[in-house]
């Protein structure tokens, strides 16, 4: 190298890091772009989720509410009709409301939603009562209350002489008035109490599941029930498993006697031993 000679820049050898600005910034356009489609379809799964958060709420604890709102003051009204005197009901040991499946009784008809009595099993708790009420369309049965049958078969009364009291009830929601019927067993006592008399069952059998299509099981003399021929038997009906409708469950009794209503109103003993 001669002196006061600048030596010559050596050639720049061939890079193979991308072009400032350009490489990066592509790399960075398709990871933004995933990204962005992640964020999207995360937060779609969040409101997924809290939709259905908010359904499974309306559905099990706001309906209950609201059901067991409309059956209470129902309740007062049936009982403060009663206290009056006002004709609530037919007499009771009189004719079934309407032309009954067992008995062929004639007499006052009931409008689905009449309210008939109430219901008391205290294998489903200790202060355990459901206001029983004709039909069990989708809007009764959504007030909370325990519905008379009236298809496929119309329900015998439990003043009648012979037939079967069907009801049903919701499991989940809409009050759940049903929710513990799997704890109904055989030997317990299943008591209806209407205007002037209190109806005494004892729960002879019960059916943990059966299709929702087995219309057998509120027949007057229930498919299933180890019933042979006409008598006065009731049939508590609902979903199984709980949180769903797919199967139906039967719990089934039998009449053991009829107790007089004193103007107390002091339930029988099957009531008071709880």
């Amino acid at each position: 190298m001669t002196q006061g000679t600048e030596p010559a820049a050596e050639e720049a050898a061939p890079s193979s890091e991308p072009e400032p600005g350009v490489g990066p910034r592509r790399r960075r356009g398709r990871g933004g772009w995933a990204l962005a489609v992640l964020g999207v379809v995360g937060e779609l799964l969040i409101t997924l989720g809290l939709v259905l958060g908010l359904f499974v709420t309306y559905s099990l604890w706001w309906t209950d509410v609201l059901a067991d709102r409309s059956a209470s003051a129902a309740s007062d009204h049936l009982r403060e009709s009663w206290a009056t005197g006002a004709p609530a009901a037919p007499p009771s040991g009189g004719p079934s409301a309407g032309p009954s499946a067992a008995a062929g009784g004639t007499g006052p008809s009931y409008a689905a939603g009449d309210g008939i009595g109430f219901l008391h099993v205290p294998a489903m708790g200790r202060d355990y009562q459901v206001m029983i009420r004709m039909g069990t369309d989708t809007a009764t049965l959504a007030e909370g209350v325990a519905g008379v049958y009236e298809q496929p078969y119309r329900s015998a009364m439990p003043w009648d002489e012979s037939g079967n009291f069907a009801l049903a009830a919701h499991r989940d929601g809409h009050g759940a008035k049903f929710h513990e019927l799997d704890a109904v067993g055989k030997g317990d006592a299943i008591v209806v109490e209407t205007r002037d008399k209190w109806y005494v069952y004892r729960v002879d059998s019960t059916l943990p599941e059966t299709s929702k299509y087995d219309t057998g099981i509120v027949a007057p003399v229930p498919k299933g029930s180890g019933y042979t021929a006409p008598g006065r038997y009731i049939t508590l009906t609902t979903c199984t498993p709980v949180y769903t409708s797919r199967y139906r469950m039967a719990v089934w009794g039998s009449l053991v006697r009829v107790d007089d209503i004193d103007a107390a109103r002091t339930p029988p003993a099957e009531l008071r031993q709880r």
